[in-house]
Formats: C-alpha cells, structure tokens, sequence
C-alpha cells in the first residue's frame, strides 16, 4: 500500500485534527462568488450533457390479469381527456405541459404551453 497521499490527493484525509493545519483566511462572499463562476469552456462541457426529454399523454393503472388479457386492437383508456395539456418532464422531473402537434407526416411533437417554476415542479 502506498503511504505517499499526495500523489492519489488524499493529503486532507492523511492528517488527524491534531495533525491539521490552521484554517485559511475565510473569504468575502464577493471573492468567494468570483472564484466559483463557472469559465465559458465549463459551461461548455455542461451543454454536452444529454437529457431524455419524455411527454406523457397519460396514465392508467390495470391488475395484471387484465393486462395479459389486451391483444392487438385494445383500447387502454388513459386518465387524460382529449384536449387537455400533456405533462413534459427531462429527466423524470415534470418541468412544463404542452399540446400534441404534428411536426411531418410520420412525427408528433409537443409545444410547450406551460413552462412550469422549480419550486411547483418539485412539489408534484
């Protein structure tokens, strides 16, 4: 096992509280915010990060006896009506609602409607 911490940084678990060292001067919070804005190639790195967009349309909740007796051309009746806004969540987290478009021939779509505030988003 190899004792040199500083090579792997471990050297602020290597010390016990008698072994520390002073605390730093503790900063202002404007030198603190200043240290800590992210750069424009960070944010860069955070773009790249893939979100899975999903919209529901619906929910039903069946037992599975009646699930396994649906076969081809069953109707699953949804808690939704017709018309009324779809939910949007990226990753799994509800963050708008929106309508059901037709973006080409083969492909839906959804515009958003309502974009929803974090603090009402995390409440559902």
């Amino acid at each position: 096992m190899n004792t040199n911490n500083t090579e792997i940084g471990l050297e602020d678990f290597a010390t016990t509280p008698a072994d520390a060292a002073p605390a730093a001067p503790t900063e202002t919070p404007d030198e603190a915010s200043a240290s800590t804005a992210p750069t424009a190639s960070q944010m860069e790195a955070v773009y790249e990060i893939p979100v899975k967009i999903t919209a529901v349309i619906g929910t039903a909740t069946m037992p599975v006896s009646q699930l396994l007796k649906l076969g081809r051309g069953a109707v699953v009746e949804l808690d939704k009506k017709l018309g009324e806004a779809v939910d949007i969540y990226a990753n799994n987290r509800l963050i708008a609602r929106g309508e059901v478009v037709v973006v080409d021939d083969n492909h839906i779509g959804v515009t958003m409607t309502e974009i929803l505030s974090s603090s009402s988003s995390s409440a559902s």
